[in-house]
């Protein structure tokens, strides 16, 4: 059995001083407060729990600054971005896939999230038409190389609008039918396990059917599984469900389906009063990926009236713009801010908007990667995030405001190390397969023409 002595741990009911962990087989066998070091501790600084990114497309790390030039139109948006995205998947071996997600998780990892929900559609290698699930092998050997606790979300995509039953060209290389993709949900149920679970999702309401959705949230109900979706992104997708189906995305789900605790929604940007108080009434995750929300220009999510409402939500970094938890929090935030012309928004249940930032991010990405278990706990995964008690970050403040200085702070993150599993996965603040992940990385962006 391992045992770390931190000066400080963010335990459920706040920090506590001179904190002794047990771990054992990967897991937080007991923890001890108010104790004295001892000889076999690990010693460390301030711990906190890590964070799931709860929403990635780890292949659009291969784009990040790269859509970033005015069009000859002039006229670039959500929709412009979506074509250049699309000639990337088509590029996108298995091979450059898992170097691509090793080198995001790699950084994430750096960054403070131990896990992440990988929202994965590109089911098929455009370079080996024979190949059968080798692009789940490049998600999943990612994550185990890496060190990352993953869920990994199947996502089914199989038409290319409301009224357009078949994809498009781009679109075909990734979509298929729903028993070949539930398919794949069953091969890759058999397959997950250790610190890869599983969920399962639908792209959006606009590129799956009603009849197909509800085949797939059945097999989620049956096996227990996350779902994830997209809805209401943009307001194009809105004003389009609402000519098809005759309600706004949301309001037509909530109709359709016993949204509850099991589902994240993720964005859920566009939504009137009645949806957000509904939405936050049913326990559902709502995923919020401020940095490429703001990147896409999708707009502001109604935060405070769902969060009174009793709404929950999850953060992730989506499109891998930037790969900080801090700073999605600390914009989650702005955003409102701006929005309002108020501050200090988030704060309805703390006083201090760091803390409750954190607080709603940890529980909600729990939900969202079906964690029972998390925090600093015993019976919690032991995936940790040891800060430097001594860093110019967290020097002057109290166990009030740490949290604040760690979100509002700025840059560079004060992470030392990160545990994932019970095994240090980040050590002096680099991860430990750096090199390695960034030399394969270099060599995929060449592969695929970047």
């Amino acid at each position: 059995m391992t045992t770390l002595f931190a000066q400080k741990a963010l335990l459920p009911d706040g920090w506590n001083e001179r904190v002794r962990l047990h771990l054992h087989d990967g897991c937080i066998a007991k923890v001890e407060t108010g104790v004295e070091p001892e000889s076999a501790d690990e010693q460390l600084g301030y711990v906190i729990p890590g964070l799931c990114n709860a929403h990635s497309h780890a292949f659009q790390r291969a784009l990040a600054g790269h859509t970033e030039q005015r069009s000859p139109e002039g006229r670039d948006n959500f929709w412009t971005w979506r074509e250049r995205m699309y000639e990337l998947a088509g590029r996108v071996s298995a091979e450059a896939l898992k170097a691509i997600a090793r080198q995001a998780y790699c950084e994430m990892l750096r960054s403070g999230y131990t896990s992440v929900a990988e929202f994965h559609y590109l089911h098929r290698d455009p370079t080996d038409s024979k190949a059968v699930d080798t692009m789940f092998d490049a998600i999943t050997g990612a994550a185990r190389d890496s060190g990352i606790r993953l869920t990994y979300v199947p996502v089914h995509y199989e038409r290319a609008g409301f009224e357009d039953p078949e994809p498009t060209s781009r679109q075909s290389s990734f979509a298929m039918s729903v028993d070949d993709f539930l398919a794949h949900v069953e091969r890759a149920a058999r397959r997950c396990a250790g610190s890869v679970n599983l969920g399962v999702g639908a792209h959006s309401l606009r590129a799956v059917s009603a009849s197909s959705l509800h085949r797939i949230v059945d097999v989620a109900s049956q096996d227990g599984l996350p779902i994830h979706l997209h809805i209401a992104e943009q307001q194009r997708e809105v004003a389009e469900c609402r000519a098809s189906y005759g309600l706004r995305p949301v309001e037509w789900l909530l109709d359709s389906f016993s949204v509850d605790a099991n589902w994240s929604l993720v964005h859920a940007t566009h939504m009137n009063v009645e949806e957000t108080e509904a939405l936050a009434r049913s326990g559902a995750v709502v995923v919020l990926c401020p940095s490429t929300e703001a990147n896409l220009g999708d707009g502001l999510f109604p935060l405070h009236d769902f969060l009174v409402g009793g709404g929950r939500i999850a953060i992730g970094s989506d499109s891998h713009i930037s790969i900080n938890p801090f700073e999605e929090l600390r914009w989650l935030e702005y955003g409102q801010r701006l929005a309002t012309q108020t501050r200090n928004i988030v704060s309805l249940r703390e006083g201090h908007v760091g803390s409750e930032l954190f607080a709603r991010a940890l529980e909600g990405g729990a939900r969202a990667s079906g964690q029972d278990v998390v925090g600093i706990v015993a019976g919690a995964p032991a995936d940790l995030v040891a800060l430097g008690g001594d860093d110019p970050m967290l020097v002057g403040h109290d166990d009030d405001s740490r949290l604040d200085a760690l979100v509002f702070s700025g840059y560079p993150l004060p992470i030392e190390r990160v545990m994932v599993d019970g095994n240090w996965c980040v050590e002096d603040a680099v991860h430990v397969d750096r090199d390695r992940a960034r030399d394969a990385f270099i060599a995929a962006l060449e592969q695929v023409g970047l």
